[in-house]
């Protein structure tokens, strides 16, 4: 074959096969979409509109004037006023016998319709006619919907009955069956949405009030036209982001940003997080990975487990996520549809931990990380990757003139200027950002002046850019940038406030400083520091004495301090940080004696690790007096030398240490704020802490040979735990004085019988923890003076009886009396303001207590484990806030209520009743038939059945259904039913062991997923020309017949058990190829279609094969990647080809996409279809 034809072929190829993207098998293409959900709207739903759609108000409202204008609507108008909302008003518009151009206008150029759904609303032709053009335009690009039922009921609307249906019946009179037809399923939609119900609220006010909110939050995060007006290049790079995010495709896809330090990774997640967010269920943007990189180990489980939980409880928006497994990510969140934003990834650990695999993750989620490092995406299988490029010259002037000018151009004068050191400044956008933060506000002759000195001082090197705004500083804020760099990054700033209160003055001001020049963000309270930026100042202190560490300032680097602690060099006084991470280190290190003899102005020392590495044999009797900050973990000494003078320590942190007594005798200890001495378990005593009377925080959590406290003021104390101190013997009495504690942690205290009256005292109280307090039977009258008490923890007091009478319950957001066997639930009736509560682990508990149906702000309800729980009530329906709720381990459960219209519900872990949700999962409980009320989700699509043992009767109602899933079940053949659902388009059977033939299915179907079904035999379906994928990988006892369906079948791809490729394929070759087809048609085809068919096997170990399947492997022909997922030995793929035809001779070869050592194609074939 000639050069000129493989190229052809290899080009029309790609231009003809978007495969380019990976063919995973437990993944969905776009074509999988159901078409009908792209009007399955809900009323919080806020879809991204196209770029060029021009917006001319913010909402349109649509109501029957003579119902609401002069009262109801006209309070939500003036509360639209308070907020800055734009309503459209058709004072000025003519009514005529339909809607006219304006007011279509007005309705397309309206980001928000509000359809005000009164009594005599269908009386109004005009209204009906309006409802029919927003509905449309919800239909056709997104538009956001929110309906109010004023004084009628959506049963009514839907239905057409009650006096709106007799208003809508006298309004069709005389009216086309097609105009009458386009009203009903207009009404019929708007019944659906779960909007705001009249009926629902005691006051109009606060009715009117929320809508108002609501509707101002949604603009709010309404995605506007010129969200990139601040950011050069912005939109340039969010138009070529969104081809690879591929946003229309129901796949779960993994996307890499890519590039150097400083060059907008960042802010280019930034901008595509806020732009998408609000079209995910769940979304989170997990930030400063890589600052926190080095306490990561690759083999360290509760490392994993760490991460887990911490991107779990962000997500969730559940701040005491509790992650005891790595299933937990894929067990929650595999049916919802996700934005995750990983940024800063620096090492495997962190992907293994939060998004290790994308059948973790809902259809159509989008997972995007951040590094510089491509290593990572390689090692990850991400294939779908956005590198960054550095701006062009004209975007990097506007870049430089943005912070220099406050516009986009150089101002009149400085134009030759300007581009002259956007040209020094090397075009990277940080240091753009820091030269043009530096010129600012000077005047031309500055700039002249500075010229020379930066053109001497640049060849376009980053670090030098940057060193030229640090030199610019006086010497005071250069010294605070040089702390910042070397010890505080990442920092909050009251903290760094204290600590640095003698070195600087005024530290507060020269932060804001830093700040205006770029060289620091203040972020959440934190200050932030580019990572070059840290490496610049880094830098800068080594240079202070290059071959003397010990004569620095700050050392930070592991083998300089190495050498300065074993006695290698000698430490001076000179250095007044040292920042020690030895998270990696195996080795055991011996402290010096004299180690720190030379640092007498050492003030702020770190050492931070997870092992007992570090080892003292002489003492620490030189540390020098100045110490301000003392951190240090895992400290292996079990006392302090009494010589060590602490008079101006102001923070000491020694969790996990070996401590059993701080020291001896009274020392000074005036400035002390912060005290973490948690898990330390051998810590029998505190020394005498009466000196210390501005402590803020004590954290002895988990010290459970501790046997007293020590007396103290406790006048300043703001958070107190003592939680885990399993041997304390008599409660704290400095809590009587401690007025101004906010948080009290005594969890776990077993010694404790009963909660001494003083505890009232502490009147700032908005936080009390007394979980697990086992033997704890009454708690005082004097919790009923904690008028700010907000979370409130009993779960595991068995012995409690009762509250007391006067307890605040109505100020309360959280109660947990989980386990609480003993506890009188009658009067909880004041808890209007709770937003979580747990009740779980109750076995006497036979039915919810109805003063749940009263905590109308309930967001996060748990009944798990209540054992003797029948059924759900109705009053479930008043929570119109919760967001979850859990019911695991109801183990006779058998009831859901007829109608919950659960509006704000994201997570059921029973069933999913919300109206709006479009999924229902019912693993593992007890009940035995679907209820019937699944016939008002109007978009249930996808109904999950795993592990469901006890049914004994198969859902009704599934006309809607597009996925069904049996997983893992013990099912023994599949219901009859199945067929007649008429819209299923996948269908999961993986795992079910006892499954030994496959039905007929709906001709519907064009995904099948029957892996790891050991038992299966026979196939007694046929498939239709609409399947896609089929997946029997390990169903080893499948028959010829079977196996030869499968094979013929008109799939896209398919995998199934066999040791050689079949002789169906007309053209078969050993290894991968390469196969030659001679084509002998007149006139040749423009393009034709092939079915492919790899044989995979290992070459290797077979363990060691089994071990690395979960990663895939790639095959390519033509420079089309195909994903073999997972890697099977021992089994075929089948998958298909479309190519372009321009010659009588096609070439095909197969071969692995990287040197693989595990895997090897045995053998390859090709037909024509």
């Amino acid at each position: 074959m000639d050069s000129s034809f493989l190229l052809t072929t290899l080009a029309a190829a790609i231009g003809l096969l978007t495969v380019l993207r990976k063919l995973r098998f437990h993944q969905e293409d776009n074509r999988e979409k159901d078409p009908s959900s792209s009007s399955s709207l809900s009323p919080s739903t806020v879809h991204l509109p196209s770029s060029s759609h021009i917006w001319t108000h913010d909402v349109f409202p649509s109501f029957r004037g003579e119902d609401v204008r002069r009262d109801f609507f006209s309070h939500i108008q003036r509360e639209f006023e308070r907020k800055g909302i734009t309503p459209f008003i058709d004072n000025e518009i003519k009514r005529g016998e339909s809607i006219g151009p304006e007011l279509i206008r007005a309705i397309r150029g309206s980001k928000i319709a509000i359809i005000l759904l009164s009594r005599n609303y269908a009386s109004s032709k005009w209204c009906l006619d309006e409802l029919v053009e927003i509905m449309k335009c919800r239909e056709e690009f997104g538009q956001t919907v929110m309906a109010i039922f004023h004084k009628v009921d959506p049963s009514d609307v839907k239905k057409l009955t009650g006096d709106f249906g007799k208003f809508f019946k006298k309004t069709c009179a005389g009216k086309t069956k097609d105009c009458i037809e386009r009203w009903r399923q207009a009404l019929a939609k708007v019944a659906t949405i779960a909007g705001y119900h009249s009926s629902n609220w005691d006051n109009e006010a606060d009715m009117i009030k929320k809508i108002a909110t609501d509707t101002s939050n949604m603009l709010n995060n309404f995605t506007p036209s010129n969200d990139f007006d601040g950011l050069v290049g912005m939109g340039a790079h969010w138009e070529n982001l969104k081809s690879i995010l591929c946003l229309g495709s129901d796949e779960v896809r993994m996307i890499g940003i890519w590039g150097p330090p400083g060059i907008g990774k960042t802010t280019i997640a930034r901008v595509a997080f806020n732009q998408l967010s609000n079209s995910f269920q769940l979304s989170v943007f997990m930030d400063d990975l890589k600052a926190n990189s080095s306490r990561l180990c690759s083999d360290d489980y509760s490392v994993k487990l760490q991460l887990q939980q911490q991107f779990m409880s962000q997500i969730t928006d559940h701040k005491d996520m509790v992650v005891s497994h790595f299933g937990v990510v894929s067990n929650r969140l595999r049916d919802k549809k996700v934005l995750v934003v990983l940024d800063g990834v620096n090492r495997s650990v962190q992907l293994d931990a939060m998004a290790k695999e994308t059948w973790w993750f809902g259809p159509g989620s989008r997972i995007i990380i951040t590094t510089q490092d491509q290593k990572l995406f390689r090692a990850h299988g991400i294939n779908h990757i956005y590198e960054v490029n550095l701006p062009t010259n004209d975007e990097a002037l506007q870049i430089f003139c943005t912070y220099c000018f406050g516009q986009k151009f150089p101002k009149y004068g400085f134009e030759e200027l300007a581009r002259e050191v956007t040209s020094l400044s090397g075009e990277l956008p940080l240091g753009l950002r820091v030269m043009g933060s530096y010129l600012r506000g000077m005047s031309k002759e500055d700039w002249t002046n500075s010229l020379p000195r930066l053109r001497d001082s640049l060849d376009t090197d980053i670090q030098s850019i940057l060193k030229f705004s640090y030199d610019a500083l006086d010497d005071e804020d250069k010294d605070l940038f040089l702390h910042i760099a070397c010890f505080f990054s990442s920092e909050q700033i009251h903290k760094i406030e204290e600590h640095l209160a003698k070195r600087f003055l005024y530290v507060r001001q020269r932060l804001k400083v830093l700040a205006e020049k770029s060289l620091i963000s203040i972020d959440s309270g934190r200050i932030r520091m580019h990572s070059l930026l840290e490496k610049l100042g880094r830098e800068i202190v080594c240079k202070q004495s290059i071959h003397e560490p010990g004569q620095r300032q700050f050392l930070y680097d592991k083998r300089d301090i190495f050498e300065v602690l074993t006695g290698g060099a000698t430490g001076s006084k000179s250095v007044i940080g040292i920042k020690f991470e030895y998270y990696r280190i195996r080795e055991e290190i011996d402290i010096s004696e004299k180690a720190f003899e030379g640092m007498s102005n050492l003030q702020f020392l770190k050492v931070c690790g997870f092992t007992d590495a570090l080892q003292i044999t002489g003492g620490l009797n030189y540390l020098s007096h100045k110490l301000r900050l003392l951190e240090w973990r895992h400290f292996p000494m079990t006392c302090l030398p009494c010589t060590v003078n602490l008079e101006f320590l102001v923070e000491l942190v020694m969790p996990y240490s070996k401590l059993e007594k701080l020291w001896e005798g009274c020392k000074p200890l005036r400035c002390l704020k912060w005290m973490d001495l948690g898990y330390s378990v051998n810590l029998k005593e505190l020394p005498d802490l009466s000196t210390a009377t501005n402590l803020e925080k004590l954290y002895l959590y988990d010290c459970s040979s501790l046997v007293k406290l020590p007396s103290m003021s406790g006048n300043s104390l703001e958070k107190l735990n003592i939680g885990g101190c399993s041997s304390l013997v008599e409660f704290p009495s400095f809590i009587g004085n401690a007025v101004n504690l906010q948080e009290l942690d005594l969890s776990s205290f077993p010694n404790l019988l009963e909660l001494p009256s003083y505890v009232g005292n502490a009147t700032n109280l908005e936080y009390l923890d007394l979980r697990n307090c086992l033997n704890m039977v009454e708690l005082p009258l004097s919790l009923g003076n904690l008028k700010k008490l907000k979370r409130l923890r009993l779960k595991g007091c068995s012995k409690l009886e009762v509250l007391p009478t006067n307890i605040n319950l109505e100020y309360l957001n959280e109660l947990d009396i989980a386990g609480c066997s003993s506890l009188d639930l009658g009067d909880f009736s004041t808890i209007g303001n709770l937003r979580e509560l747990n009740i779980s682990s109750l076995p006497q508990l036979l039915e919810v207590p109805s003063f749940i149906g009263n905590a109308t702000n309930l967001e996060n309800l748990v009944l798990s484990s209540c054992s003797k729980l029948v059924e759900l009530p109705l009053f479930i329906g008043n929570l119109q806030k919760l967001r979850w709720l859990r019911l695991e381990g109801c183990i006779r459960l058998e009831v859901l209520p007829t109608n919950i219209n659960l509006e704000s519900l994201l997570e059921l872990n029973l069933s999913d009743c919300s109206t709006n949700l479009e999924k229902l999962n019912l693993r593992g409980t007890a009940i035995e038939q679907v209820p019937p009320s699944i016939r008002s989700w109007p978009h249930l699509k996808e109904l999950h059945m795993s592990y469901f043992e006890n049914l004994k009767e198969f859902p009704h109602a599934l006309e809607r259904i597009t996925s069904l899933s049996l997983t893992d079940t013990e099912i023994q053949e599949v219901p009859p039913l199945v067929k007649q659902i008429s819209r299923l388009n996948r269908f999961f059977l993986s795992g079910c062991r006892k499954l030994v033939t496959l039905p007929p299915i709906s001709e519907s179907t064009h995904s099948i997923y029957a892996n790891d079904c050991d038992s299966l035999e026979i196939l007694e379906c046929s498939f239709s020309d609409q399947i896609r994928r089929l997946n029997f990988a390990n169903c080893f006892k499948l028959n010829q017949e079977a196996r030869d369906l499968i094979i013929q079948s008109n799939s896209t791809s398919a995998v199934l058990p066999g040791g050689q490729v079949p002789e169906y394929f007309t053209h078969r070759a050993t290894g991968g190829g390469p196969l030659t087809i001679k084509l002998n048609q007149n006139p040749l085809p423009e393009s034709m279609t092939f079915k492919a068919c790899i044989l995979l096997l290992n070459k290797g170990d077979h363990e060691a094969c089994s071990k690395e399947k979960s990663r895939g492997v790639d095959v390519v022909n033509n420079n089309i990647i195909f994903g073999l997922y997972p890697a099977l030995a021992e089994h075929l793929y089948t998958f298909r080809i479309n190519l372009e035809v321009t010659s009588r001779k096609l070439l095909f070869e197969f071969k692995l996409m990287s040197d693989d050592d595990d895997w090897k194609i045995g053998e390859c074939g090709i037909v024509q279809q």
